[in-house]
């Protein structure tokens, strides 16, 4: 899975402090994926911005799934072991897959959820990533399990958009060397910035490995989040999301 987002929409969070200037432009990373990729399905969205998936190499444990529903859309990768409780919780169908549940998840938080977005990931249990963008906030919401058992990257291009991807060849080829794992047991929601879910009190920092230059990200147990809106509607669609 592979999308991109300009910096305008994105709003990369400062945490992913990694220097613009190598890897491609968005317009030829779609190039790049499609000539790698040529099952790939795109979803082109406003001012550069899309969305393309690809089942080519695809491990059976970790399928890969895409839905688009009310203009959000959302690709994700792995399985969770209690959909049938999270059906049950968001009022959801037997059919409805585990890409419909989160778009559901979501939704419940944006407009009418009395707890924060923390609280939504923390119950989803399984190995998985996801990447869901609603068009219309415009608002973009990634997460990866506790375990890290679902690969997923992030990185910047060279035209300052945020990639993300769960093939470590797509997202090297995109962004040269300005990308890192996208860290386990986090969150990333655009207005709100970068955040774990066991942790949500802690804040997520970037360090610098020492033997490539590279960030990774930590839970910082020393540094503590002053404030998270927990609780009405109205709180949660100008803050949670």
């Amino acid at each position: 899975m592979l999308a991109v987002f300009e910096k305008s929409v994105s709003k990369p969070a400062k945490e992913l402090s990694l220097p613009v200037g190598g890897g491609n432009r968005s317009e030829e990373i779609i190039e790049v994926f499609r000539s790698w990729r040529s099952d790939g399905t795109f979803y082109h969205l406003s001012s550069g911005n899309f969305l393309a998936l690809s089942h080519q190499g695809e491990n059976p444990a970790i399928p890969r799934s895409v839905v688009v529903i009310d203009d959000i859309f959302c690709i994700f990768s792995g399985a969770l072991h209690n959909t049938c409780e999270m059906r049950r919780h968001y009022g959801l169908s037997r059919q409805a897959t585990e890409a419909m549940i989160i778009v559901e998840a979501y939704k419940v938080l944006r407009d009418r959820a009395p707890y924060p977005p923390d609280q939504v990931v923390k119950d989803l249990q399984g190995k998985f990533a996801f990447i869901l963008f609603d068009s219309k906030a415009p608002t973009l919401f990634l997460a990866r399990d506790r375990d890290g058992g679902v690969q997923l990257y992030w990185g910047t291009a060279g035209d300052g958009s945020l990639v993300c991807s769960d093939d470590p060849n797509v997202i090297s080829a995109a962004c040269d060397k300005h990308y890192t794992p996208f860290p386990p047991g986090c969150i990333f929601i655009n207005r709100r910035g970068l955040m774990s879910f066991d942790h949500p009190l802690n804040k997520v920092r970037g360090f610098m490995k020492e033997d490539d230059g590279r960030v990774i990200f930590k839970v910082d147990p020393y540094t503590r989040i002053p404030t998270i809106p927990r609780t009405g509607s109205a709180v949660n669609l100008a803050n949670a999301v």
